[in-house]
């Protein structure tokens, strides 16, 4: 078992006061609620984060890295219970093992008219993880925090739309979107992020752009 980090601390003590911008605030009476495990552990390479990169068969956000998470069905007490519910179907990670910190506003996605409620938790007993859902999930990653802050694996990535936000080179991955959004926001606010150049613009690769105009 380990001790919950002093930067996550930090961060969980002032998560609900981040400011959203406007673009993600939930229009009132709409979307559907959903909620995304944002899991941080003591990792073989130190700190680091549960990522997946979802099939590229799914419905939506199809081959995209993503936290682990999903909509809050009936039976789920809330956010919190539906995001260790599906970070367990998704990746197996024993939701026992896991201390939930905070919850950070509620977001609201455009494009898949969600609700996202991100959920800050601490691994203090870490379990082993795979891809437990193959039809949604193709990989499972626990993501260094290390080289989440290093310059050299960041940049800006421009969508086809016009719109422009953070994005990581990591493991394989290019994450970027909301997932990469929520990562920018928390390395920042935790005091983690190192700086870096976000003049350095790139443009969304075809294959991602393919894959997000399919949902």
């Amino acid at each position: 078992m380990t001790e919950v980090p002093d930067w996550l601390e930090t961060l969980a003590a002032q998560a609900q006061r981040i400011r959203v911008p406007r673009i993600l605030r939930p229009p009132a009476g709409r979307g559907r609620s959903a909620a995304v495990l944002m899991l941080f552990g003591d990792g073989p390479h130190g700190p680091d984060v549960l990522l997946i990169q979802r099939s590229t068969r799914g419905r939506r956000h199809a081959g995209q890295p993503a936290f682990p998470g999903g909509g809050v069905d009936p039976e789920d007490a809330g956010p919190v219970e539906a995001a260790l519910r599906e970070a367990e179907e998704e990746t197996g990670a024993d939701p026992r093992g896991v201390h939930v910190l905070c919850t950070m506003p509620e977001l609201y996605l455009t494009h898949s008219d969600n609700r996202v409620t991100p959920v800050i938790a601490w691994w203090r007993e870490p379990s082993a993880v795979h891809a437990a859902s193959p039809d949604e999930v193709d990989s499972v990653e626990r993501v260094p925090i290390a080289e989440l802050v290093d310059p050299a694996n960041r940049v800006t990535l421009r969508h086809p739309r016009g719109t422009a936000g953070p994005a990581f080179r990591v493991r394989g991955m290019l994450v970027w979107g909301f997932t990469a959004m929520l990562l920018d926001t928390v390395l920042r606010e935790g005091g983690l992020e190192q700086p870096w150049d976000p003049e350095q613009v790139e443009d969304l690769p075809p294959e991602a752009v393919a894959l997000a105009a399919r949902g």
